[in-house]
């Protein structure tokens, strides 16, 4: 069976507003939490860009058993890998074993802030192989000194472990990426329902490490509202960020930027890609790609502060039981 997530999306919400929507979405019935992990948000119409470690970690306090993800944490240029696995480490023991590492290679947006610069994609790939290495041993209980390509470990150790490991889920884009990161990670995570990328996937840890198929999550936004045009609005005017494409995203530096490269998007191209209004089954069939590629997970992202509590107390039951019908009925 599909598990259905919630995204706490930190670049439309404050802090404190997001633990009350995870508490909200766990009593609303949602099988997961994931979060994103920005410095910055994608247009300055969203508005916030909260520490989300620090988030997640009242949020592991204030729910009581909903499995938390961060979707997805770079472990390279704004934080060391060794803070990271840290990090990982202390949120599940918060957590009591609920929490699952999300990694991938980053977006510039986030990490240029620290002035190291925005590498290609092919350091990046290595930077977060190498990162991985590291999050692995020190999360083994063992004193890490290590001199690599790319980060040093001068005699790390931590200090306080989970009685459960934390799992690692990385965030690949193709049969690339699966090669190098595929026998890394326990999990997959994509923005795209593409199967070929899940079949590989799944082919290439069985053959390298054994292991039965593993969790796959994917994302879709959704611009839900009572009323359709105010939705379209809404998800044009915080959501167009979007339209430009991965290869895009990852490459440019600010909102600003963001705002130039997507001033031609309208409203109606938004509309024929992201679900907007009170429409449930337009929701159900958006989701329904995911499936069919073989994605377990699938976390759903409501476009919106504003609109977060009323998306969570009137949609969200009949929405679960609308995706549940339809994947059991599949």
């Amino acid at each position: 069976m599909t598990r259905f997530g919630y995204t706490l999306m930190t670049e439309q919400s404050g802090p404190r507003e997001l633990v009350r929507y995870a508490v909200a979405a766990e009593n609303a019935g949602f099988d997961f939490l994931v979060s994103s992990d920005h410095y910055s948000p994608w247009l300055e119409e969203q508005g916030h860009a909260p520490h989300a470690w620090t988030m997640l970690g009242a949020v592991a306090q204030a729910t009581r058993s909903i499995p938390l993800m961060t979707y997805v944490t770079c472990p390279t240029m704004r934080y060391h890998p060794a803070i990271v696995a840290q990090q990982a480490a202390t949120l599940q023991i918060l957590a009591q074993g609920r929490f699952t590492l999300g990694l991938g290679s980053g977006e510039s947006l986030n990490e240029h802030v620290v002035g190291a610069g925005w590498p290609g994609l092919d350091e990046r790939h290595e930077r977060l192989e190498e990162a991985i290495g590291i999050i692995r041993d020190l999360h083994s209980g063992e004193t890490v000194n290590r001199q690599g390509q790319w980060y040093r470990v001068d005699a790390a150790k931590i200090w306080d472990l989970p009685e459960q490991p934390v799992p690692l889920a990385v965030a690949v884009s193709g049969t690339r990426s699966v090669e190098r990161f595929a026998a890394l990670a326990d999990e997959m995570v994509s923005t795209s329902p593409d199967a070929e990328t899940v079949r590989y996937w799944q082919h290439f840890r069985a053959n390298t490490t054994g292991a039965a198929h593993s969790r796959v999550t994917g994302q879709l936004p959704i611009g839900w509202d009572t009323d359709r045009d105010k939705a379209i609005q809404r998800t044009h005017e915080q959501f167009r960020w979007s339209a430009g494409g991965w290869d895009v995203n990852a490459n440019l530096p600010t909102p600003a930027a963001f705002a130039a490269a997507t001033q031609f998007v309208r409203p109606e191209d938004i509309a024929e890609t992201i679900p907007c209004g009170p429409d449930l089954d337009a929701v159900v069939a958006a989701v329904r790609p995911f499936q069919d590629a073989g994605f377990t997970d699938i976390a759903l992202v409501q476009v919106g502060d504003e609109q977060q509590e009323r998306f969570l107390a009137e949609a969200a039951g009949p929405l679960l039981a609308a995706l549940r019908a339809a994947d059991s009925d599949s």
